[in-house]
């Protein structure tokens, strides 16, 4: 089958025909129909970010596709399914597990990171963790639900706890962002879109915001915030992962009001501890979803109420993978596909 396999920061992504995956009992093997570009990636490609399987590996995680071949043991799907696969697979059994937490499960797996992904035709995954897609869902789109939107619905749903009326900030709106301000809206909450990129406070508004900041363009966005919000936001959320922007958002929560961090970094990042204590502030982050919440996002997205079509803006095949990162780096995407 043909599949882009990583080498290693240094030698990078090359096309390759490698074998079609075999299948364990419990296994099944599903034929990609689309793979969601993720910066995730780009952490491993560029900044020196390892994988838990070593180069080569083919990496890829937010897919879609069709249940080619089902192991002896699998009852829970069959051949022909239309089928997500979650980004990231639970064991079901340890601590975190058995208190439904399983997005912070101790021995969980990712797909395209602790084994093949699905920048392939092919790739092989537990059952268990399978869900099934109706046919209401556009099966190539819906592969961004496996975590560019499953992961802001669980940040907005279980840890920033956004209700109606609330007035929420997203720091960043690219392609996880830009469902934190959907969720964030659909939820009932007041959403400041805040971002540098012009064309992506465009799309915020398209997806909710019901007000957009230009981060460039404002002397201190506390300042600016909190005189937008009477004070500060009820609920900041940094979908960006940057220290700078994560000490900002710290910065513009209200009295009694909570940061959500659901970017990514590995650095240092330097806030006023006492500030959580006298403004009896709530610092939570936010990983990945709970499986229990997938199917009530599929529902949503089934009955419209999340437009997962049109956040796709580029569509890319295997070969052009490395274009499908460049348009992310410039911006110019909200969230790209490769079909294979």
């Amino acid at each position: 089958m043909k599949a882009v396999v990583f080498h290693g920061p240094e030698k990078g992504l090359k096309v390759e025909d490698i074998p079609v995956p075999k299948i364990a009992d419990d296994q099944i093997l599903v034929k990609v129909a689309a793979c969601g570009v993720c910066h995730t990636d780009l952490h491993y490609i560029e900044h020196g970010v390892p994988t838990f399987k070593k180069p080569p590996i083919v990496l890829g995680h937010e897919a879609s596709g069709i249940v080619e071949k089902a192991g002896s043991k699998v009852t829970n799907v069959k051949e022909g399914q239309r089928v997500l696969i979650p980004a990231v697979l639970t064991c079901g059994h340890c601590s975190a597990c058995r208190q439904g937490r399983e997005n912070i499960c101790s021995a969980m797996t990712m797909v395209g990171n602790h084994f093949d992904g699905a920048y392939a035709e092919f790739v092989a995954v537990p059952a268990k963790d399978i869900l099934d897609l109706p046919e209401s869902v556009p099966l190539e789109e819906a592969s961004i639900i496996a975590d560019a939107i499953s992961t802001p619905y669980h940040a907005v749903k279980n840890r920033a706890q956004v209700k109606p009326g609330y007035t929420v900030v997203v720091f960043g709106c690219g392609g996880v962002g830009i469902n934190a301000v959907q969720m964030a809206s659909a939820a009932g909450g007041y959403v400041i879109a805040v971002d540098i990129n012009p064309r992506k406070l465009e799309w915020a508004s398209e997806f909710g915001a019901a007000e957009t900041v230009d981060a460039s363009k404002v002397e201190r966005i506390d300042k600016e915030i909190r005189k937008r919000t009477g004070g500060g936001a009820d609920i900041d959320m940094e979908v960006i992962g940057n220290p700078r922007t994560i000490q900002q958002a710290f910065e513009c929560v209200r009295v009694g009001g909570r940061l959500c961090v659901v970017g990514y970094t590995h650095e240092k990042i330097a806030v006023v501890a006492g500030k959580i204590m006298f403004k009896e502030l709530e610092v939570v982050g936010s990983l990945g979803c709970r499986p229990v919440d997938y199917v009530p996002l599929i529902r949503m997205v089934a009955q419209g109420k999340i437009d997962v079509k049109r956040q796709v803006t580029h569509r890319f095949k295997l070969d052009e993978l490395n274009k499908a990162f460049e348009v992310m780096k410039e911006g110019l995407s909200l969230r790209s596909i490769v079909t294979p």
